[in-house]
């Protein structure tokens, strides 16, 4: 619901104020948006792999690294906590560009929309980043990766793709949709 009033109040700020959009979205660095897209997007499936891996109840990998048929939950989940990072640096790559642009916060209506939605994505981004590492922790003490390990690996899992979904939209409104 959160992020249904936000795209809201996107829709609404837009229509109002048409000129702010025509003046403000060829500021955005599409291509590096496309390409941090496609991170963010690639971490939902890495996380899947993660939770296939979970419900085998295999916590770490078999055989080498680069043998990624072998590999664990943790693999996956690091990798996947990995590409995350990337994205959220990606977006305050982004932010920095756009505010030595000169659009901020408090520069304008566009301004104002964009940093809210995205910003909020990118909290929902960083909780969970903080979950799969809740996860890894919690799988490296468990004295056995059993139900409870692989239970909460398939909800963060949820969650993650949750995010990469909202993103979708996000990125399709804000990046595409001019």
């Amino acid at each position: 619901m959160f992020f249904a009033g936000l795209f809201a109040m996107y829709f609404t700020l837009r229509g109002e104020a048409a000129g702010e959009w025509a003046e403000h979205t060829p500021m955005l660095n599409v291509p590096f948006a496309i390409i941090n897209t496609s991170v963010l997007v690639a971490s939902s499936f890495t996380a899947q792999a993660g939770v296939w891996a979970a419900e085998r109840y295999q916590r770490r990998r078999t055989g080498s690294i680069w043998n990624i048929r072998g590999w664990g939950m943790h693999e996956w989940f690091v990798l996947t906590y990995i590409m995350g990072s990337i994205f959220i640096g990606g977006q305050v790559f982004e932010y920095t560009e756009l505010i030595h642009e000169g659009l901020t916060l408090s520069s304008s209506p566009y301004g104002s929309v964009f940093y809210l939605t995205t910003g909020f994505h990118g909290l929902h981004v960083l909780g969970g980043l903080i979950a799969m590492l809740f996860v890894l922790g919690r799988s490296f003490v468990a004295k056995k990766f059993g139900t409870l390990e692989a239970t909460t690996t398939i909800v963060v899992s949820y969650y993650w793709h949750f995010v990469d979904v909202v993103w979708i939209a996000l990125f399709l409104v804000i990046y595409v949709l001019k």
